[in-house]
């Protein structure tokens, strides 16, 4: 199986994780935000949409996509979670996952707006439930970071998630991979081994790109 990049202990495979997955080894964390299945890409195209103060904004025609029309199926959960001793997902209140005492709030700041106001990602982490405030709203987000993908998380908020697991991983696996935000935090954390899977190669090579730059404020999101 030949990676689609790999350099610096990073590698990206463009594919179907379902299919990709089983063929790699065991990893210290998975730290992934697969699709909800809520329709995000698609049933906000070209909709217009309250923005703070007021104001209001059309949602991009490029953003529309069908990877998000339907959820994983809870056996490649299930499946991909059995790849990491320590687990985070973001988005695990969709899916049936065992209760934990840490879970991770990212408050997005987004003041009186559609959007929802904090996202939820699920841990096996031991600890209490942790807080982290960014704003993340259409063109108002912290650092004005570019955003490469519809659901794209802040590179700070991944950065944090994967900071906050209780042993510091050596190796990290994103089978959601996206643009690259997990990678990239990776990189920028200095983890010897980061693997990410993508099935869009638009998105495999926006990641090759971030990966390139040289920090944290060139990198963006």
């Amino acid at each position: 199986m030949t990676p689609y990049y790999e350099a610096d202990g990073i590698f990206i495979y463009h594919g179907d994780c379902a299919e990709i997955a089983p063929q790699l080894g065991m990893f210290d964390l998975l730290c992934t935000d697969p699709p909800y299945g809520i329709g995000e890409a698609r049933k906000n195209h070209g909709e217009i949409r309250k923005a703070p103060g007021g104001g209001k904004f059309r949602v991009k025609p490029s953003d529309r996509d069908d990877w998000d029309d339907a959820p994983p199926g809870q056996p490649l959960i299930d499946g991909l979670r059995s790849k990491a001793r320590w687990q985070c997902l973001f988005g695990g209140n969709y899916f049936a996952m065992p209760p934990s005492p840490c879970w991770l709030v990212w408050d997005k700041e987004n003041g009186e707006t559609d959007f929802a106001d904090a996202e939820l990602a699920w841990t096996n982490y031991t600890g209490a439930v942790r807080l982290r405030r960014h704003r993340w709203n259409g063109m108002l987000r912290l650092g004005n970071e570019q955003r490469y993908h519809p659901t794209q998380k802040p590179l700070a908020v991944m950065t944090w998630a994967i900071s906050l697991c209780p042993e510091r991983p050596t190796s990290v696996f994103d089978p959601f991979m996206g643009s690259g935000t997990t990678l990239r935090a990776c990189k920028d954390l200095g983890i010897p081994r980061a693997v990410g899977i993508e099935r869009e190669e638009k998105y495999c090579e926006i990641a090759v790109r971030r990966l390139a730059q040289r920090t944290l404020f060139d990198a963006g999101t």
